[in-house]
């Protein structure tokens, strides 16, 4: 891997020719990848791209002017100091605030190279496009602010906002609630059954851990059999199965590990107050995501949440 330091002019431009490649194709493929949610902002993700490839243009005009026809291949990871870069661009569906960020970070990455290969350029031709460039970057921003404001009107961004908040819940939000409700609740009664059968908080703790871990892998699966996600858009299975998987296993465990405590009564009190925060929890995200009352999904999560309890309360005590 090659120092930044130990580039020739002749390689410089030909790194800066690739990173301009990369970008254009990257602005394409958030373009293609946002097209069918947020055609406005692949429009403008159309308009990045059509001036990166003017930046390419106009690099291999320079480098053919000074070094022949022929350059070198010279990539990013070829060379120390570029930050690498998760390919983002290759997920469906794109989500909407990572490709902006990431569009962010590429821009100021740009621009700082640019800067410092000016600062090494000795010809003055080289040096002069290069800072021109750099220029074009600082820019680069306040144009795909102006781009931004002529493809998407207030009502468009907040339509594509409200499009991709209706796409983070159905997708993670959706799948992580079952998960945490079914895991905070159904657990409920084993882990209290055997708190109360044996008085024993180590059986009770053995108990509630594999109740949490079998309900996780059972709602992991179920969840990712469920459909492909294809026609509900409901995303990858089996990113859905995952997240289901995880929060029905920490609904359970948040109530069973209050039974590491040694002493019956104070693992007890602690376990309660443990389900009345989850349960406060999974009623918050109702409200929040699911726009369900607040006053209507207490009473829901509530009265499941009481009648597993007296379950597990009844058949652990008799």
């Amino acid at each position: 891997m090659r120092t930044f330091e130990s580039l020739s002019e002749r390689e410089i431009l030909a790194l800066a020719i690739s990173l301009e490649e990369d970008d254009e194709r990257i602005y394409s493929d958030f373009a293609d990848g946002l097209r069918e949610n947020y055609a406005a902002t692949a429009e403008m993700f159309e308009g990045m791209r059509e001036e990166e490839s003017g930046h390419r243009r106009r690099l291999i005009e320079l480098f053919q002017a000074r070094f022949g026809n022929h350059i070198p291949l010279l990539r990013r990871h070829d060379v120390r100091g570029f930050v690498q870069r998760k390919p983002v661009w290759l997920l469906r569906p794109l989500p909407l605030k990572i490709v902006r960020e990431q569009a962010a970070a590429m821009e100021l990455e740009t621009r700082l190279f640019y800067e410092r290969a000016a600062a090494r350029s000795q010809d003055a031709g080289v040096r002069q496009l290069l800072n021109d460039l750099a220029q074009d970057e600082r820019q680069h921003k306040e144009r795909a602010e102006a781009l931004e404001r002529d493809t998407l009107p207030h009502d468009v961004r907040e339509r594509e906002d409200e499009t991709s908040r209706r796409l983070f819940v159905l997708q993670i939000v959706q799948p992580g609630l079952a998960g945490l409700m079914d895991g905070s609740v159904s657990t409920l009664a084993p882990v209290f059954a055997a708190a109360l059968a044996t008085h024993k908080p180590w059986d009770a703790f053995l108990v509630g851990m594999a109740a949490s871990i079998g309900a996780g892998i059972s709602m992991g699966f179920a969840e990712a059999l469920s459909d492909d996600g294809s026609l509900t858009g409901r995303g990858h299975p089996w990113l859905r199965g995952v997240v289901c998987g995880l929060m029905t296993t920490l609904g359970g465990v948040g109530h069973t590990l209050p039974f590491l405590i040694p002493d019956f009564r104070a693992a007890m009190t602690a376990a309660m107050l443990v389900v009345v925060l989850e349960l406060g929890a999974i009623t918050w995200i109702r409200n929040r995501y699911m726009e369900t009352p607040i006053v209507s999904a207490a009473l829901q999560v509530g009265l499941g949440g009481v009648l597993v309890f007296l379950t597990g309360i009844l058949i652990g005590g008799s």
